[in-house]
């Protein structure tokens, strides 16, 4: 009996597979993807893969994929299917060798996938958070061997700060995985916050000057002082791997602020001005999807995380960009939805 050939196995997955040309153009289908989107592995050859699966805004990451030879994963991409229903699935991007893309698409469950409309990135941070509480636990472990054997005071405050973020960290993983990660509210004095962030982004090598332009006059507000520092380390920590030398951190109330797709009395807003090259023009529109990344390195979770924990406190996060200037604003209104 002849062993079955690479295409066979691909032909009999159960995963939707699809190679598509540098144009869009679909080059040869699965069944399994096939029956999904109810077209017949004959007839797809030829077509825009974007219309078979009714969603433009697709072309867009195909075209991102073809440029940088390199593969993106999309989360809860929401498609057309067969008889007009629509499905909402992961899809992977797959560069190959001859030029073309691969197309990977995972349908979710309905659970996850309502759950992923919603809070786009809960599951997948659920899962990073635990991926993570064991290394967190072993670097605050070491860290406490050195701030017990040090004498030098100066290491001992480093080790001490090694803790704390540990300790932090580790909070933000375990909100993470419980029911919902629900915020801790209480009362959250932004200068102090924005005070305690300086001391961490200066604690860092080759970290940027900061410097302060601090309206004396805001209030306090409510909200998770852990997740608010979250959201402003990734911007700072951003900038700096940017290339910035100077980040300014700002706060200013802003009356008649449009915060998401409402318009609230005032806003409690914080700016994190940075000096670096910019964002690039091809991130623009996609700049807070989970797993997009300017960086070959990089996660793509920081900024989403942060627009989707200001998103949780009834704000919003957003940017302007240029050379030479780069503000990341995160609003958080002064009034709570209650009132």
């Amino acid at each position: 009996m002849q062993a079955p050939t690479q295409a066979d196995l691909l032909t009999l997955l159960g995963t939707g597979l699809a190679v598509v040309s540098t144009a869009g153009r679909v080059t040869w289908i699965n069944p399994a993807l096939g029956e999904l989107l109810d077209v017949g592995p004959r007839t797809a050859p030829g077509q825009d893969l974007t219309a078979l699966m009714r969603n433009p805004a697709l072309a867009a990451q195909l075209d991102r994929v073809a440029l940088e030879r390199r593969a993106y994963n999309l989360r809860a991409v929401t498609f057309g299917v067969a008889r007009g229903r629509e499905l909402t699935a992961d899809l992977i991007l797959q560069p190959l060798d001859d030029g073309s893309i691969l197309v990977e698409v995972h349908p979710l469950a309905p659970e996850l996938a309502a759950a992923s409309a919603g809070t786009p990135l809960s599951a997948t941070l659920r899962g990073f958070a635990h991926e993570v509480k064991n290394p967190l636990a072993g670097l605050r472990g070491a860290a406490q061997l050195l701030e017990r054997r040090v004498v030098d005071k100066d290491l001992r405050q480093l080790a001490a700060m090694v803790i704390a973020e540990a300790d932090r960290l580790a909070a933000l993983a375990d909100g993470l995985l419980r029911h919902g990660g629900a915020p801790r509210l209480g009362p959250v004095n932004l200068h102090e916050l924005l005070e305690r962030l300086e001391g961490l982004v200066v604690a860092e090598a080759n970290a940027p000057r900061v410097r302060h332009d601090f309206d004396p006059s805001l209030p306090d507000t409510l909200g998770d002082a852990d997740r608010l520092l979250q959201v402003l380390l990734n911007l700072t920590r951003n900038a700096g791997e940017a290339g910035a030398s100077m980040l300014t951190l700002r706060t200013r109330v802003e009356h008649g602020a449009r915060v998401g797709e409402r318009t609230v009395r005032a806003a409690l807003r914080v700016d994190v001005i940075d000096d670096g090259p910019g964002v690039p023009d091809d991130l623009r529109d996609t700049l807070f999807q989970p797993l997009v990344s300017g960086r070959p390195d990089g996660t793509g979770l920081g900024l989403a995380l942060s627009r989707e924990i200001a998103l949780e406190h009834g704000g919003d996060l957003r940017y302007t960009s240029r050379q030479g200037e780069t503000v990341f604003s995160l609003y958080l209104p002064m009034e709570r939805p209650h009132d």
